[in-house]
């Protein structure tokens, strides 16, 4: 699994922006070859039948949302917030994982990438039945995974409709990478305190 392609997409697209914005290309136009862009690494990975899997899934269906935003009528303030739409939604998804889902967003998301690895335990379907803790850990995640998004659209939208147009680009990427890079380092001290992360807490009373 690796996530160099929709990361490529993101950055493209942005440097892409200010590509066109430099060549004179309206604000309007440069978000939408952005987002077209955007796609490309992506679709060519299905193409050739690559299937992505864990968190390069969840950022490849935020860049296909992104794209389809893109193609609602609206002016260039509404592009410039849709991505607050796509983080939105994810921080809504997070949230109703947690009451229709067999599991949490955030145990589905890691458990491909860290089952059994780096100091994680393996069996997390047992631990999840056995475990009071284990399961409130990945609750616990996502709940904060679903805030942490949800302020991050929050921001997008202010930047969107109060700041210059052609700063918005920029600190959006900024934004994805900052809001990722807080929300792991806050869901990893969650992880490190439960005892999940070194399996110093292989088995307690449910």
């Amino acid at each position: 699994m690796t996530l160099l392609r929709p990361v490529v997409g993101i950055v493209g697209s942005t440097a892409l922006y200010y590509l066109l914005r430099h060549l004179g290309v309206s604000v309007y136009a440069a978000l939408v070859v952005g987002a077209v862009l955007s796609l490309v690494p992506a679709c060519v990975a299905l193409v050739r039948g690559s299937r992505p899997g864990g968190l390069e899934a969840f950022f490849t269906v935020l860049l296909f949302a992104s794209f389809a935003i893109s193609l609602v009528p609206g002016d260039e303030r509404f592009l410039l917030a849709k991505d607050a739409l796509v983080t939105g939604g994810v921080g809504a998804w997070f949230l109703a994982s947690l009451r229709w889902a067999d599991r949490p967003l955030a145990y589905q998301f890691a458990r491909p990438m860290v089952e059994g690895r780096l100091g994680w335990p393996g069996d997390w379907e047992g631990l999840w039945e056995r475990e009071a803790w284990w399961r409130r850990m990945w609750r616990t995640s996502s709940i904060l995974w679903a805030i942490g998004t949800l302020v991050d659209a929050a921001a997008r939208v202010v930047m969107a409709y109060t700041l210059p147009p052609d700063a918005v680009p920029g600190l959006n990427l900024a934004l994805y990478v900052g809001t990722a890079v807080l929300l792991n380092v806050v869901t990893t001290v969650v992880y490190v305190r439960a005892g999940a992360v070194g399996r110093r807490r292989e088995r307690t009373p449910a």
